[in-house]
């Protein structure tokens, strides 16, 4: 086999090897979440959590395939992002800023750690306090996490994105909350985190993606988000924006020599992952990125809003589309939950109740215990969509 022969074949699910480090990174993000979840306490700052959870992963991949015959690039995919009550996404502030948590605060954690370019993102949403997290609060957590559990049950070889988009907003309306607009789920491949395959949240005039089957062998990060409010997000500072990602296929000959300097350091340092502006130098990085944004060298993540007093409750996982059924690699466990609302429409129950193991052919011999786990497993999301949801 030529070595561009096994370079191919490397990059697909068929290869144990791609599998582990999809797994590996997974593992090590899964970690890394439940640390800033611990973090997540009244009066602690925002960039305080965020630099640790970043730190973490950092530590972590460093620790792997440091004695490889070949140069294994790892570590954050995506920056720790901690967004609150209202805001949507992409809060991942600059290390001036002050801003800390309260009691009663939802907090919606995004992060992202990869293996040699494959990448395991993770979305979760925690509530800064004590005990059963009921009213509102509880509704919007539910419609997030109930819209995830039937996508992980759709997004399975032969079904098709619109059969999602469509599923996700009857889950949420069932809550009386909103998916929202302008979300997109990507198809994952090597260094490649927004991949050309992907989900709409919400399906609108303005937003058109193509058509899409799922295949075997793909992995996809899937993002739902949930509102209380109108779920149409605004972006109301754009100075709040610290995340970036660089556009490979874009070129300009910058004029500033602050944007030259900093351009150079994101193309040694990041030239294809997003990235915080907290890891360039701050004052050099004010300026400069601005100019790399104008010319669009960069891909700016910009930090969403809804209104004040509405509620948004992000989940977001990585499935791998393996010949066994749908492996969700990313999650955590959810506070106790007492929404206002039940699952009664059939059709969602139905999706809930469906498996996301393959069933095998034939009369192949089965793992002790195993049949058991596969039903435990595929039967507890049904208790996310009760009244007294605890995924605990």
């Amino acid at each position: 086999m030529s070595d561009d022969e096994r370079e191919e074949k490397e990059l697909d699910l068929t290869s144990p090897e791609v599998v582990t480090k999809y797994k590996s990174a997974a593992e090590i993000v899964n970690k890394a979440l439940q640390l800033v979840v611990k973090e997540c306490k009244p009066k602690t700052k925002i960039v305080d959590i965020c630099e640790k959870g970043d730190a973490f992963i950092r530590e972590q991949t460093g620790n792997m395939y440091k004695n490889a015959k070949r140069k294994i690039e790892r570590g954050v995919a995506f920056p720790t992002c901690l967004s609150v009550n209202n805001t949507v996404c992409h809060f991942s502030p600059l290390a001036s800023d002050t801003s800390e948590l309260q009691e009663g605060d939802m907090v919606k954690i995004d992060m992202g750690c990869h293996i040699d370019g494959f990448i395991a993102v993770v979305a979760h949403t925690h509530v800064v306090q004590e005990g059963l997290v009921n009213d509102r609060k509880a509704d919007v957590i539910a419609a997030a996490n109930t819209a995830a559990e039937v996508a992980l049950r759709l997004v399975r070889p032969g079904k098709k994105n619109k059969d999602v988009t469509d599923a996700i907003q009857k889950v949420a309306a069932a809550y009386d909350c909103k998916i929202v607009e302008g979300v997109l789920s990507h198809q994952l491949k090597q260094f490649v985190i927004d991949g050309n395959k992907v989900i709409l949240s919400v399906s609108n005039p303005d937003t058109r993606v193509d058509d899409a089957e799922f295949e075997e062998n793909e992995v996809y990060a899937v993002d739902i988000v949930a509102s209380t409010g109108e779920g149409k997000p605004k972006l109301l500072d754009e100075k709040q924006t610290t995340i970036y990602k660089r556009a490979v296929d874009k070129n300009y000959h910058l004029k500033m020599k602050t944007s030259r300097f900093i351009f150079s350091e994101i193309n040694q340092k990041f030239p294809i992952l997003p990235f915080t502006a907290r890891a360039l130098e701050e004052k050099r990085a004010r300026l400069g990125l601005v100019e790399c944004v104008n010319h669009d060298l960069l891909q700016p993540y910009p930090v969403l809003h809804e209104k004040p007093g509405d509620y948004v409750a992000h989940i977001k996982f990585t499935v791998l589309l393996m010949p066994n059924g749908s492996d969700r690699i990313t999650l955590h466990p959810l506070q106790k939950l007492q929404p206002t609302k039940t699952i009664d429409d059939p059709e969602i129950k139905g999706w809930l109740a469906l498996g996301t193991k393959t069933k095998k052919k034939g009369g192949g011999k089965k793992k002790k215990g195993k049949k058991n786990e596969d039903d435990k497993a595929d039967a507890e999301p049904m208790d996310a969509s009760k009244t007294d949801a605890a995924a605990s």
